[in-house]
């Protein structure tokens, strides 16, 4: 399959998204996104944000290209029911929707709407979710289940995906996610670390999934990237977007930075966070363009790697990843609306360019700039 970009469904202005949510702002974002022909946006899910599905629901009817790509946690909803309504918007969509499994990685995040199950278990949950799923959606007829955490009788409904079935995305980057993700994933997120250290756990996705006879799941890398039309502009950019994040860190006036606090008060213990903390402790600087300084001040919590550069450099290091077998790359900004516009505009562009030519011609690469890491110290 094609190489397909993602972004974030940013619902309100600011850098980290916890300002609320603004109605007006998402749609004018979603529309921008379409705009920008981004192929799929991520609607996150967290404790104290509006409901991810909703969010799929405004990008479905305030778009016409860009596919909601929908986080959910298994433990809240019955899997019949999420299977229906899954299946319900992507008919709206036209066969847009996809879904992107969250085990939950924090017994803190997760026992705050209630759910006091162990990581270990969510994972076996998670599983178990995923294959009621697409029983429902690809099965003809009453269905019946009893497992570990679910039971149900003669279950049937007439709402069935666009496609037969809807893409199902699980990431993380413990063994425990590896084994879920190889067997049950159409697709794999990871965050952004070191083309070596991304390789080692695609090979390990990928050894579950030829053991369990099953087709490799598509790889989602995901990063932050920091451009401007040089390289030098670049670097400016990051160390000031890094004298930003350690003021807003440390100023506990704005309420804004208050809520960031509170979830970054402690370090994030699930694995994911963990690695990134032990890639930035080794430099801030990796492969061509990868620098962890934001992603080691911000503890390693959720995506905040980042890629910079120019805006060649930037492609250039996003089909570095295609290379090893990456073929969805998220990128989300910092200032997120005007990031996202300069991606679209500069970014997908060049990167796309440079992968047809490549399918094309099988030749040397085109997009090859000379970036190399002593740019950091700009």
């Amino acid at each position: 399959m094609p190489v397909e970009f993602i972004s974030a469904t940013h619902i309100s202005e600011g850098s980290m998204g916890f300002a609320g949510f603004d109605p007006e702002f998402t749609r004018k974002f979603v529309h921008a996104l379409d705009d920008a022909r981004f192929d799929w946006t991520l609607c996150a899910y967290g404790s104290p944000g509006p409901d991810s599905t909703q969010l799929g629901q405004l990008v479905i009817a305030n778009s016409e290209y860009v596919k909601p790509m929908i986080a959910h946690r298994p433990g809240f909803q019955f899997p019949t029911q999420v299977a229906k309504a899954y299946a319900g918007l992507d008919r709206i969509g036209g066969g847009r929707v996809g879904i992107h499994i969250i085990s939950g990685g924090s017994d803190a995040e997760q026992r705050r709407e209630g759910d006091y199950t162990t990581k270990e278990q969510r994972y076996r949950r998670s599983d178990e979710f995923v294959q009621i799923l697409r029983r429902v959606w690809t099965e003809e007829g009453p269905i019946s289940h009893e497992g570990e955490f679910y039971r149900f009788e003669g279950f049937q409904t007439d709402i069935k995906p666009v496609n037969g079935a809807i893409p199902i995305s699980i990431g993380g980057s413990s063994q425990q996610a590896y084994e879920v993700g190889g067997r049950q994933g159409d697709i794999f997120g990871l965050w952004g670390e070191p083309l070596k250290e991304t390789a080692e756990q695609i090979a390990s996705v990928n050894a579950v999934a030829d053991a369990a006879g099953r087709p490799r799941p598509r790889i989602w890398n995901s990063f932050r990237p920091i451009v401007a039309p040089t390289d030098e502009l670049a670097w400016e950019k990051a160390h000031a977007i890094l004298a930003q994040t350690k003021q807003a860190m440390a100023n506990a006036a704005d309420p804004t930075n208050q809520l960031l606090k509170r979830f970054m008060s402690s370090e994030p213990t699930n694995v994911g966070s963990v690695r990134l903390r032990e890639v930035a402790a080794r430099g801030d600087l990796h492969d061509r363009c990868l620098w962890m300084p934001l992603a080691r001040e911000l503890k390693g919590g959720g995506s905040t790697t980042a890629l910079v550069g120019s805006y060649e450099t930037v492609a250039a290091a996003l089909v570095d990843y295609t290379e090893i077998g990456c073929d969805l790359l998220s990128i989300r900004g910092w200032d997120v609306y005007d990031d996202m516009v300069d991606y679209g505009r500069y970014v997908l562009p060049l990167a796309r360019q440079e992968l047809a030519h490549r399918a094309a011609t099988g030749n040397a690469p085109v997009l090859n700039p000379d970036s190399k890491p002593e740019a950091a110290a700009v």
